[in-house]
C-alpha cells in the first residue's frame, strides 16, 4: 500500500482520499511557474492542494486560489491547508472551473493548472481518476478561455502536458489570445523520448524561449538542474 501523504520541508500532502497523489507533474510545475509580481495566484484543478501550497511557499506576498470540482480531492486540499503554514493566504473554491466566477470579478497575476490530458487514449477505470486525468470535464478550450478572463495584465498561465498534446494544448491557447512565453521540454533521462512540456502563456506574441530539463543523469541519479529546481520542497532526493 503506497504511503497517505507525501512530507515535504515545510509542509505535508495527505492523498489518501483523492484519485489523483502527490506526483511529479505537480511538483515540477509547482516549483517552476512563475510570473512577474505574482500577487493573486490560481490553481485550477487544485486537488490535494500540492500547487496551491507551493504556491504560499513561494510567493509569500501572494493570495492563492485553488478551484477543485471532486467533492473529496476538495475536502482533502482543505484539511492540508488548514494545518499548513499558509492557511490564512489560500483560499479552495468546491466548484466547476467552467462556471466559477471569483468575487467581485478579481484577475490573476498567475494562473496554473495540471489539467486532465487523456484525449483520444484510454480512460483510467477508476471513476474518480478518469475525472482527475481526463478531457471529458475540464479541456483545454475551457481551461483556456475562462483562463484569459480572469488573467491579469502582464500575467501568466502556467501548464504542465504530456509531449504528445503539447501542439494542441498551444494551438488551443493561442485561440483564445494566449502566446507561448516559455517552455520547458521535460526528459526523464538523456536519450529518452521527450516525456513532458511545461509551458507559460502570456497574453502578448513575443519569442518563444525554450529550455530542457533531464530528471536524471544517465547513472539514473536526479540531476543538479532538477535539485535545484526543487531543492526547497522535497526533503532528500
Amino acid at each position: 500500500m503506497s504511503n497517505p501523504y507525501f512530507k515535504f520541508q515545510k509542509f505535508t500532502v495527505w492523498h489518501d482520499k483523492c484519485s489523483m497523489k502527490v506526483g511529479t507533474d505537480g511538483v515540477l510545475l509547482g516549483a517552476w511557474a512563475s510570473a512577474p509580481e505574482a500577487r493573486r495566484v490560481l490553481d485550477v484543478g487544485s486537488g490535494t492542494g500540492l500547487i496551491a501550497l507551493m504556491m504560499a511557499q513561494r510567493f509569500p506576498e501572494a493570495h492563492i486560489t485553488g478551484v477543485e470540482v471532486d467533492a473529496d480531492a476538495f475536502r482533502q486540499s482543505r484539511d492540508n491547508v488548514q494545518v499548513s503554514p499558509w492557511s490564512g493566504r489560500i483560499e479552495l473554491v468546491h466548484a466547476d472551473f467552467r462556471l466559477w466566477k471569483p468575487v467581485a470579478d478579481a484577475q490573476f497575476d498567475l494562473i496554473v493548472s495540471n489539467p486532465p490530458y487523456f484525449i483520444d487514449a484510454l480512460r483510467p477505470s477508476a471513476e474518480g481518476r478518469s475525472l482527475a486525468r481526463h478531457a471529458a470535464g475540464l479541456n483545454y478550450e475551457s481551461l483556456f478561455s475562462h483562463s484569459r478572463d480572469l488573467l491579469a495584465e502582464g500575467g501568466r498561465v502556467c501548464v504542465i502536458v504530456p509531449a504528445e498534446v503539447a501542439q494542441l494544448v498551444q494551438n488551443t491557447a493561442v485561440k483564445y489570445g494566449l502566446y507561448p512565453f516559455t517552455r520547458v521540454h521535460v526528459f526523464t533521462k538523456q536519450g529518452k523520448p521527450l516525456k513532458r512540456m511545461m509551458i507559460s502563456f502570456g497574453t502578448h506574441i513575443v519569442p518563444c524561449h525554450d529550455n530542457h530539463l533531464c530528471l536524471m543523469d544517465s547513472d539514473g541519479t536526479y540531476s543538479s538542474a532538477y535539485r535545484q529546481l526543487t531543492a526547497d520542497f522535497y526533503l532528500k532526493l
